[in-house]
């Protein structure tokens, strides 16, 4: 890890080392705003099945939640409602994501968010010995065991995403 990384502070990386987790940042760039998962993803050289995005999600309830699943799947809702004992959910708006969270659209990270939401982390994570999520910045990804990430969140393993078609496979 370059000096240029070790240097970058979000909450997320303050939460992952005051726990003592091992990670790795990758950066890439940010400077134009937003970029797709898929697009981190390939900039960081971190591969699809491994990066995973972070979801924020509100219930019939009014509750929120956060799904974290690879950046190339797409949630199920009914799969994350029924996970959640929810009747229905819905991504919460892209302007309502910082008043949430205190992050920003493509920065979103599971660790260090204003408050510890109910969280599922796709059940495929435990299939490597590290994954990719948001390092709480556009153009910070940090690599860690999912194992250690669910413990921090206090997050249950889940399958959260549709099930691909053939013809979707790449």
């Amino acid at each position: 890890m370059g000096k240029k990384e070790k240097d970058i502070k979000t909450n997320a990386v303050r939460m992952v080392e005051a726990h003592g987790i091992p990670y790795e940042l990758r950066t890439y760039d940010g400077s134009h705003g937003f970029v797709d998962g898929v697009t981190a993803a390939r900039e960081t050289g971190i591969e699809e099945e491994r990066c995973f995005k972070t979801l924020v999600l509100v219930g019939h309830s009014r509750q929120h939640y956060v799904c974290v699943i690879p950046v190339a799947r797409e949630l199920d809702l009914k799969k994350a409602a029924r996970h959640f004992g929810e009747k229905n959910m819905e991504m919460i708006h892209a302007k309502d994501i910082t008043k949430i969270t205190g992050y920003i659209k493509g920065g979103c990270s599971p660790v260090g968010m204003k408050k510890l939401f109910p969280t599922a982390i796709d059940v495929t994570a435990v299939s490597f010995s590290e994954i990719g999520v948001s390092g709480g910045k556009i153009g910070l990804q940090m690599e860690l065991p999912p194992h250690e990430l669910a413990a921090l969140v206090n997050a249950e393993f889940a399958d959260l995403t549709k099930k691909e078609r053939p013809e979707e496979v790449r």
